[in-house]
């Protein structure tokens, strides 16, 4: 491990690494069931304001906006912890979840396809599309 990996991963400062876009990947994990709701992507306005209200706020990059979970379809997050992995690139946001759930589909989370990596013809097709 060397001194400047040192000081970002063994210090206790918050101190997020945004990508060259500004952005960080943040994950919303229900904090009851531990399921994986989503993964969105958070600018430092959104983070900022995700830490101000308590409420998971997002960077949407196809509208190029800040958004605010449930603002308009009522799937509200509450963030009761933030979690941030060993380099501060990433970010896991423990919530309590409101409404209809997490998916743009309606669906209670954004995962609901399954990889088998032992059906062949799947594999295939992931593969050599």
């Amino acid at each position: 491990m060397g001194q400047g990996t040192d000081k970002i991963e063994e210090k206790i400062d918050f101190t997020p690494r945004f990508d060259p876009q500004g952005l960080i990947p943040a994950i919303a994990q229900d904090i009851g069931t531990g399921d994986i709701l989503m993964l969105a992507w958070m600018n430092e306005d959104a983070l900022r304001l995700t830490l101000e209200t308590g409420q998971a706020h997002y960077w949407s990059r196809s509208r190029q906006e800040i958004w605010h979970k449930g603002a308009t379809s009522g799937s509200v997050q509450y963030v009761k912890e933030i979690w941030v992995d060993c380099d501060q690139d990433a970010l896991i946001l423990r919530v309590t979840a409101e409404g209809a759930g997490a998916c743009h589909t309606g669906r209670p989370t954004c995962f609901y396809r399954r990889i088998d990596r032992r059906n062949p013809a799947q594999l295939q097709r992931l593969i050599n599309p």
